[in-house]
C-alpha cells in the first residue's frame, strides 16, 4: 500500500470560533492526511496573540501577520509597527498579510491601497513574503506591483486563493509570484481556475483550504479545514494529467522555498 504524500496547507484559518469545540479532532484529521506544516494567515492584528498561541500548541504551524483589504477599518498610524514587532518578536512568522485589494465587496481602491502599499514596503524590509488576496482587482494590483519592480519594491510572494484568468495568472508569474489553489478548482464551473491549474508551471504553485472557507467538492458548503487539502491536491493533478504524488511533491517544494517551511 502506498503511503500518503506530504502536503502543506499553505493558508488556512484556524482561529475562527467554529473550530473551537474541536480543534484537537481537526489535527488528527490533517496528520493523518498527510499535512506536515500549515501556514496560518492573518488578517487583522488583534488576531496575532491567538494565531501565536496556536503555533505554541501546532509546532507543525507557522503564520503570516498583515492587514486584509477588507480589514482597513482597523489599520491605525501605528499599525505597521504593531505588525513589525510582531514579525520581529517570532520567527514562527514568515509572511505578511494577507494583505491586497477587493474590489468585489468594496469599492475603496484608494484606501485599501492606503493600507496595502506600507505592507509591501514592510515585506521589504523584512525580507519576507507576501501573501496577496485579489479579488477583481488584477489589474490594480498588477499596475502597484509593476511600479515597484525598477526600484526594488516588489517583494516575493503568492496570488492566495487564485480565482482570476491565465492572463493574469502569466502577469503575476512574470513578477516572480507564485499561484495558490484552494477547492474554488474543484467546483466545475470555475472553467479559468481549472485552465490556470493546467497551465501554472511545476516550480510556481501552492495547494491551501483558506478554511473554514470554501471546502472543496464534495464537502462543498460545509466548514473547510486543513485535511480537505488532500482534494485539492488531487483535483490539480487530474487537471494537469498526473499523480497525486508529483503535485504533493511540487506544491510542497514550493511552499518550503516560499515560506521556509519545515
Amino acid at each position: 500500500m502506498s503511503s500518503t504524500p506530504t502536503l502543506i496547507d499553505s493558508h488556512c484559518h484556524i482561529v475562527f470560533r467554529n473550530f473551537d469545540e474541536d480543534l484537537d479532532d481537526v489535527a488528527a484529521r490533517w496528520r493523518e492526511a498527510g499535512v506536515k506544516a500549515l501556514l496560518h494567515a492573518c488578517v487583522e492584528p488583534s488576531e496575532i496573540p491567538a494565531i501565536r498561541a496556536l503555533a505554541d500548541r501546532f509546532p507543525e504551524m507557522r503564520y503570516s501577520v498583515g492587514v486584509h483589504p477588507l480589514d482597513t477599518e482597523h489599520w491605525c498610524d501605528d499599525t505597521v509597527d504593531v505588525l513589525r514587532r510582531a514579525a520581529l518578536d517570532d520567527i514562527r512568522v514568515v509572511a505578511i498579510g494577507e494583505l491586497g485589494l477587493d474590489l468585489f465587496r468594496e469599492k475603496n481602491l484608494e484606501q485599501q491601497l492606503g493600507v496595502l502599499r506600507p505592507q509591501l514596503d514592510l515585506a521589504v524590509e523584512l525580507d519576507l513574503p507576501v501573501i496577496i488576496h485579489c479579488r477583481d482587482a488584477a489589474e490594480p494590483m498588477l499596475q502597484e506591483l509593476r511600479a515597484r519592480m525598477p526600484e526594488g519594491r516588489c517583494p516575493r510572494g503568492v496570488m492566495h486563493c487564485w480565482g482570476g484568468t491565465p492572463e493574469e495568472m502569466n502577469g503575476f508569474l512574470a513578477l516572480g509570484f507564485y499561484i495558490s489553489f484552494s477547492g474554488t478548482v474543484t467546483f466545475p464551473k470555475a472553467l479559468p481556475t481549472h485552465d490556470c491549474a493546467r497551465q501554472v508551471p511545476d516550480d510556481r504553485f501552492l495547494v491551501e483550504t483558506d478554511c473554514p472557507f470554501l471546502a472543496p467538492v464534495p464537502r462543498r458548503g460545509k466548514r473547510n479545514e486543513p485535511a480537505f487539502v488532500a482534494s485539492v491536491a488531487n483535483r490539480v493533478a487530474e487537471l494537469r494529467g498526473v499523480d497525486l504524488d508529483t503535485v504533493a511533491a511540487s506544491s510542497t517544494a514550493n511552499a518550503r522555498r516560499l515560506f521556509g517551511l519545515p
